[in-house]
């Protein structure tokens, strides 16, 4: 049995866009991240050692997205996927990166997977 911990509404102020005017302000990104794991063990010591650290998890997202003052959200996917599969010994995650665009009347949204699947979710 493979297990999914998840981040939802993970919010980031970040440099992101192609525009001129976009280089020039913080916009805010929302990002979710699902990742495979075996709870089991955290839960029945009941000890953080044994669990996939998610505050770590959400400082990475943060950090390489704020960092990396990407022109497209595709590039802030790709890169924060493959930072916590390399960091954090994932075999798959999936990454979905949400981006107002009020001034155009919608939601820009991008997700990708990357790695191999847990067999529950093939």
């Amino acid at each position: 049995m493979t297990d999914i911990v998840s981040i939802r509404d993970l919010k980031v102020s970040t440099v992101i866009g192609v525009y001129d005017w976009e280089r020039e302000v913080e916009q805010a990104l929302t990002f979710a991240v699902e990742m495979p794991a075996d709870v089991s063990r955290a839960a029945g010591r009941d000890d953080i050692s044994d669990a996939l650290d998610y505050s770590s998890v959400a400082h990475t997202v943060k950090h390489v997205v704020t960092e990396g003052k990407f022109q497209l959200i595709e590039t802030a996917a790709e890169r924060v996927a493959e930072r916590l599969i390399e960091d954090f010994g994932l075999d798959w995650v999936r990454v979905q990166v949400v981006k107002p665009i009020p001034s155009e009347g919608y939601t820009a949204v991008i997700a990708i997977e990357r790695g191999r699947p847990p067999a529950r979710l093939v």
